[in-house]
C-alpha cells in the first residue's frame, strides 16, 4: 500500500506540475499577444487579450493593463490598474510611475505628487522622481523647492542635459546668474547652439 500510495502522490505531484507549466505558457502567450497588438497600434485588442486571464491579485497583469489602458486614452481604467498593482507591491516604484501617467492626465496633480513623494520615500536618489517634482515646482515658479530637486539631479548625473538645463534655468531664476552661466555653457557642450541654452546666455548678458 506504501507503494501504491506514493505512486499515486508521484503522479498528482506531476499532473500538478504540468497544469502549471500549462497555465505559464498560457499567460506567456497572451502576454506575447498583447505586444504585438500593441505594437500594430491596436490597443482595444491588446486589452482584450489581458482581460481573458485577468486576475486582481497578479502585479503583472494590473501593470500591463495600466499600461495599455493609459496608451488607449482610458485614463480611469489605468489608473485603476495601476492603484491595484501598487496595492500588491507598495514598494514598487514602476507601478507609482506609472501611475502617474493617468494621474497627470486626469489633471489630478496632487496625486502625481503624492506618487513622487512616495517614490523618493522608497528611493530618495530617484532621478526621474526628483526631475519631474522639481519640474513642477519650476512651473509653479518656486524656483526655491525646484532648486533643491534638480541639484540632486545634477549630483547623480553632472553632465545630464535635463537635469542640466532646468537647473541652469533655476539657477537665473534664483538670481544666481554667475551659476546659470557655467550651467548654461556645460548645456552647449551636450547640445551645441541649444536654443534654451542660448536664450538663457542671451538674457545673462
Amino acid at each position: 500500500m506504501k507503494i501504491v500510495y506514493k505512486l499515486m502522490l508521484g503522479a498528482m505531484f506531476f499532473v500538478g506540475m504540468n497544469n502549471t507549466q500549462a497555465q505559464e505558457n498560457s499567460l506567456q502567450d497572451v502576454f506575447t499577444q498583447s505586444y504585438y497588438s500593441e505594437k500594430q497600434g491596436n490597443y482595444t485588442l491588446a486589452i482584450s487579450a489581458m482581460k481573458k486571464v485577468y486576475d486582481a491579485n497578479s502585479y503583472e497583469i494590473n501593470l500591463r493593463l495600466g499600461w495599455l489602458s493609459y496608451s488607449a486614452g482610458l485614463y480611469k481604467e489605468s489608473l485603476n490598474y495601476y492603484q491595484i498593482a501598487v496595492g500588491i507591491m507598495p514598494y514598487s516604484v514602476e507601478a507609482k510611475l506609472g501611475l502617474v501617467y493617468p494621474a497627470a492626465a486626469l489633471g489630478n496633480m496632487t496625486q502625481v505628487m503624492d506618487a513622487y513623494k512616495k517614490i523618493l520615500e522608497i528611493d530618495p536618489q530617484n532621478t526621474t522622481a526628483n526631475y519631474r517634482m522639481g519640474y513642477v515646482f519650476y512651473d509653479k515658479k518656486d524656483y526655491q523647492s525646484a532648486f533643491s530637486y534638480f541639484e540632486k539631479v545634477v549630483n547623480l548625473y553632472p553632465f545630464g542635459y535635463d537635469g542640466l538645463l532646468m537647473f541652469a534655468w533655476t539657477n537665473y531664476q534664483l538670481g544666481k546668474t554667475r551659476e546659470a552661466k557655467v550651467l548654461f555653457n556645460k548645456v552647449l557642450l551636450l547640445s551645441p547652439n541649444d536654443a534654451s541654452a542660448l536664450e538663457g546666455l542671451a538674457l545673462i548678458k
